[in-house]
């Protein structure tokens, strides 16, 4: 490798079902919380479970959970310094806390067991 800093990344995102988001230039600059805001932009409408706020969304690159403050340069690994490749990083979506929640609930309701005294 020539050791040249690349000023910007093709970057496509994976969504869980296996469709793609991108690929889409960024710059090194940018921040990761850029990244997340373009992948709400571009969400397919036709998909079910859309996230609705940045941090409804968590960007997986390289096996780790990119921060919201760190850069695109930052999290940057060595397998994308390939001049001209493009970066796939995996997006996941956060349920809600109030779906947790009712998921939660409706557990405690289905295991109920009952005492008999005879």
């Amino acid at each position: 490798m020539s050791g040249v800093v690349q000023d910007s990344l093709e970057i496509k995102f994976r969504l869980i079902d296996g469709s793609d988001i991108g690929p889409k230039s960024f710059p090194a600059a940018a921040s990761v919380a850029t990244l997340k805001e373009s992948i709400l932009s571009q969400w397919p409408k036709e998909k079910e479970n859309a996230p609705r706020t940045v941090k409804d969304v968590k960007i997986i690159s390289a096996g780790k959970i990119l921060e919201n403050n760190r850069t695109v340069g930052e999290c940057r690994s060595a397998l994308c310094d390939v001049p001209g490749g493009i970066t796939t990083m995996h997006v996941v979506i956060s349920q809600p806390p109030q779906e947790k929640e009712k998921k939660a609930t409706s557990n405690l309701k289905q295991n109920k067991c009952a005492c008999v005294i005879l």
